[in-house]
């Protein structure tokens, strides 16, 4: 009878609060997430404003040492907790962290285990209700002072839109930035800031995607054509929260600096730069594919003419 009221009250608590689990991964020796998972992660804010935090466990994979290893999970740890208090999620005082350098269950797939699990639950009302975000009404919110039938067509447009930028191929896109990009660049003076959308690379990669190879070809035919131009590489990135995070920026803004180079412009009329996120065009989380490819580009400063 002891052992069924012991169940009975274990089952009752189970009930209180429906738990969930976040799986976040992150490349080789880093401790921000990778690209796919900061997609993910906007998602997930955007769609549980109003859960609670139970505990995060942080892992890596069998490279390098236990030490080492559970100290790299304990940072993966941190970049967790400094998202969930830059988006206002919740985290309970009783929070569980925990690290683990060897010691657990390891996947054969080594990208498997570099990773950290977030346990997280729905806040309850008094009445012991699941509070929910009045704006899931539509996926954009409901909107204040307006019909329902007003915001399902705000809804639609952008859908759509988002849809429609999507489907368009890369390489029409590359054609028409490429088409005004030298007369961006003649009408430009010392200071400016050319944005050039359309170099794109490939997933969490510093490697330009063979469609946008016509805007680098542009942008050399445009150093060469003015000898006396000389110009700064600043590189962006989208979805990364964390500020410090520069470093795919950084290698992105360095490959075209050296594509440059390789074809023979000289190295003193050229600067590379890295910013991450610091700079966005749209506020982060994007609200969609639109949004993140605008703020994943490349600037050019001139710096002289």
């Amino acid at each position: 009878m002891r052992h069924l009221l012991l169940l009975f009250v274990m089952l009752i608590s189970m009930l209180g609060f429906s738990q969930n689990k976040l799986d976040v991964f992150f490349d080789f020796n880093q401790d921000t997430p990778n690209e796919a998972s900061q997609i993910k992660i906007n998602q997930w804010i955007s769609e549980n404003k109003t859960v609670e935090i139970k505990k995060v466990l942080g892992y890596s994979d069998s490279v390098d040492n236990k030490n080492y290893n559970k100290e790299l999970a304990m940072r993966r740890i941190q970049s967790m907790l400094a998202i969930f208090k830059n988006e206002n999620i919740k985290v309970t005082d009783k929070v569980e962290l925990k690290s683990f350098g060897e010691d657990f269950k390891y996947s054969k797939v080594q990208s498997e285990n570099r990773k950290v699990e977030v346990f997280y639950s729905n806040s309850a009302d008094k009445k012991g209700k699941i509070k929910t975000d009045k704006k899931v009404e539509t996926p954009f919110g409901k909107t204040p002072g307006k019909s329902k039938e007003v915001a399902e067509a705000i809804q639609t447009k952008e859908t759509k839109e988002d849809e429609d930028y999507i489907l368009t191929d890369l390489a029409t896109l590359v054609a028409e930035e490429k088409s005004g990009l030298a007369l961006k660049f003649e009408k430009a003076k010392k200071g400016d800031l050319i944005r050039i959308s359309n170099i794109n690379f490939y997933f969490n990669s510093e490697k330009v995607m063979d469609k946008s190879l016509p805007l680098l070809d542009e942008l050399l035919q445009i150093m060469l054509d003015s000898p006396k131009l000389v110009i700064e590489i600043h590189g962006h990135i989208c979805c990364n929260p964390n500020p410090n995070d520069t470093k795919l920026s950084y290698r992105r803004a360095l490959v075209i600096f050296k594509y440059l180079q390789n074809y023979g412009i000289q190295v003193n009329r050229m600067a590379y730069k890295g910013y991450g996120s610091n700079d966005p065009i749209y506020h982060l989380p994007e609200r969609n594919e639109k949004q993140r490819a605008a703020n994943r580009r490349v600037e050019i400063l001139i710096v002289a003419k």
